[in-house]
């Protein structure tokens, strides 16, 4: 798909991922109506931004903000082309200490924002006369599940779900639908504990601008599934067919895993 002079809504993009997403896009031409509830990093990051785009200051999980969404994509000259849902929140507790509102948040930020915003813009996307597409940002972590993270892992693991599900009802319509999983990221979803415990653990963490490449690459080339990093990649396949594998590898993590997430 050729980038250039299409018309992207993105959420979340005053976060780690979204923004540099943001920067990749306006860089190779498109127009962005760039969502998040934070009016101020919205402003400063279309200060930055090549070409002209639309902040939407709105909290997406209410049907007052995907209103206000829904307006402004139907206000757009040339339609909508791609929506991505890059919004997202993590949690770093072990089942005994999840706290409810906090899972509550989570489901809705996670699960419940891309579903319901997907089935707000489907119609407009269904309209364009050329291909569109559907761009989720799941997690390795929706498909691995990681001791310490069990209310992130279920909400990527039914962003996943959704996904795929999506990507077969639409299998007859012009609208790709994409998936792509970073591994541990360098974003502010982080806590201090997150990454202490992936230095001492030896995890890997990329970079936003480098997930934000990939994303971009995705659907330039209308990449299905994308998991980044090696050995997250490996061990999304060992999940898959030989899971008591995984589980004995993490079994010797845990521990660590504990500690850093009781400070």
């Amino acid at each position: 798909m050729d980038i250039q002079n299409k018309t992207v809504l993105l959420t979340g993009a005053a976060g780690g991922i979204g923004s540099e997403i943001a920067k990749q896009l306006a860089q190779a031409g498109a127009s962005l109506l760039l969502a998040d509830r934070n009016e101020a990093q919205l402003t400063a990051l279309i200060a930055q931004l090549p070409g002209k785009h639309t902040p939407v200051v709105a909290d997406l999980s209410s049907d007052a903000g995907r209103g206000s969404v829904l307006t402004a994509c139907q206000g757009l000259a040339n339609g909508l082309d791609i929506l991505i849902n890059s919004a997202g929140a993590m949690d770093f507790s072990f089942i005994e200490k999840v706290n409810p509102e906090r899972l509550d948040m989570m489901m809705q930020v996670n699960v419940m924002m891309p579903i319901l915003l997907t089935q707000t813009v489907l119609p407009l996307l269904k309209k364009q006369p050329t291909a569109t597409a559907i761009v989720n940002i799941g997690s390795t972590f929706g498909s691995i599940g990681y001791p310490g993270f069990s209310a992130y892992c279920t909400s990527k693991f039914a962003l996943r779900g959704f996904t795929e599900t999506l990507r077969r009802e639409l299998s007859q319509d012009n609208v790709s639908v994409i998936y792509v999983a970073p591994r541990a990221t360098q974003t502010a979803l982080n806590s201090d504990a997150i990454t202490e415990m992936n230095k001492a653990l030896k995890n890997s963490m990329d970079s936003p601008e480098k997930v934000a490449s990939i994303v971009v690459n995705a659907i330039k080339k209308q990449t299905a599934s994308t998991f980044i990093g090696w050995p997250e990649k490996l061990f999304v396949k060992m999940n898959g067919l030989l899971p008591n594998l995984v589980d004995n590898a993490l079994k010797k993590q845990l521990s660590t895993i504990r500690e850093f997430s009781q400070k």
